[in-house]
């Protein structure tokens, strides 16, 4: 079994090479979009000093968040989803 799924991985491996270099299309494409970070500011009701403190960021990043010019990444992307699924426990979890 254990040599069987080594070599699953190493034809993995192979693929992703291939795809990468464009020699192969992807059997599937995952797109992301970055969350609306003034839409759920606004639908929770904070001003952006409120939810930059919330999300322990500057305005200034907030509003490129909200602006286009930069999307959040890691544990900022992930708060953002906690708050869009239940902002009254996280706007209480964090003390805002």
């Amino acid at each position: 079994m254990e040599k069987e799924l080594f070599e699953e991985l190493v034809e993995s491996l192979k693929e992703a090479v291939e795809i990468s270099k464009g020699l192969r299309e992807p059997s599937r494409r995952f797109v992301v979009s970055p969350p609306e970070v003034r839409v759920l500011r606004e639908k929770i009701g904070l001003s952006q000093s409120e939810f930059a403190g919330l999300m322990q960021v500057s305005i200034k990043t907030l509003q490129n968040w909200e602006q286009g010019r930069r999307n959040p990444t890691g544990p900022a992307a992930a708060l953002l989803k906690i708050v869009a699924a239940s902002p009254e426990l996280a706007i209480k979890s964090l003390h805002v």
